[in-house]
């Protein structure tokens, strides 16, 4: 592995240290959902990894199939990386969208006999500035992309907002239907215990009188 790779691999480390992380078996495939808002971009990093790293360097063909599905189960991206990379896409509807992982060879998984570990970080939003602006010295230039990068930000919390108020608007339209059918549930029923009530009050007048008793 180049220099070039051994770097990326620690960037990885570094940016996946605080998140998840789960077990990969042979040829299983394993999904999350995540909740994205519509125009909204998404990056992936992953690490792929067996418990034991020293039996890692047996199988340098091994990798990962990344699935990318929106609300509508429709293929956003589907694309086989190595052992570690980054994947990027663009929500084009709102709702979950289902990212799947699945191992690409079974080579390793035979050899070793056990489960892989695939580390896992997903960020929603642009969230990096340009590494350029670090490095010059005109102020002003770093100033602008510092704002340039709020202002993504800022894009990103708005559709957030934007996201949240039609799924809360949709809730409360369930809920209003949901109250309206209990209300005439409650009126279905009652009617139906007067009507059987008032029934059997007739019924049992009938019999009294049948039996000449009143």
């Amino acid at each position: 592995m180049g220099f070039r790779g051994i770097g990326f691999l620690l960037q990885c480390y570094l940016m996946l240290a605080a998140a998840m992380y789960f077990d990969l078996g042979e040829q299983e495939e394993k999904c999350i959902i995540e909740e994205i808002p519509e125009d909204t971009l998404v990056t992936g990093y992953f690490l792929l990894e067996p418990w034991d790293i020293k039996t890692f360097s047996h199988s340098p063909h091994f990798g990962v199939s990344v699935t990318i599905r929106d609300p509508n189960h429709e293929v956003l991206m589907s694309k086989r990386y190595g052992k570690f990379g980054k994947f990027t896409f663009t929500a084009h509807a709102s709702g979950q969208h289902y990212l799947c992982f699945q191992t690409n060879s079974t080579r390793f998984s035979v050899f070793a006999g056990e489960r892989l570990k695939l580390h896992l970080d997903v960020q929603m939003g642009e969230h990096s500035i340009d590494p350029s602006a670090d490095r010059t010295k005109d102020n002003m230039e770093r100033l602008e992309n510092s704002l340039r990068h709020l202002v993504q930000q800022m894009v990103y919390i708005t559709r957030q907002q934007e996201y949240q108020r039609e799924k809360e608007e949709v809730f409360r339209h369930i809920s209003e239907n949901t109250n309206s059918k209990v209300l005439w549930w409650a009126v279905v029923q009652t009617s139906v215990l007067l009507s059987v009530g008032f029934w059997q009050m007739k019924r049992l007048k009938d019999f009294f009188i049948a039996k000449k008793l009143v």
